[in-house]
């Protein structure tokens, strides 16, 4: 039985690599996310869980995708 590769495998990208990651690199994650390009919900779900942990990382190149995150803003207090 073969394994299916995830969105992050195809990528050629893990989640300790967040630090080598470029800015042509979090644009073909962005726009397969925003195609939706997938063939599971999983795999769109671990591209989401890396672009989520750029953006904490390295914000300055998530910030023209931010929009695929959806975060809100909570009152802490």
């Amino acid at each position: 039985m073969v394994a299916a590769t995830t969105g992050i495998e195809r990528a050629g990208i893990d989640m300790g690599g967040v630090a080598a990651l470029t800015a042509a690199d979090v644009s073909e994650l962005a726009s397969r996310l925003d195609r939706d390009d997938y063939n599971n919900p999983f795999e769109a779900l671990d591209d989401w869980h890396l672009l989520r942990a750029i953006a904490f990382q390295r914000p300055e190149l998530v910030d023209p995708y931010a929009y695929l995150l959806d975060f809100c803003n909570y009152d802490e207090v």
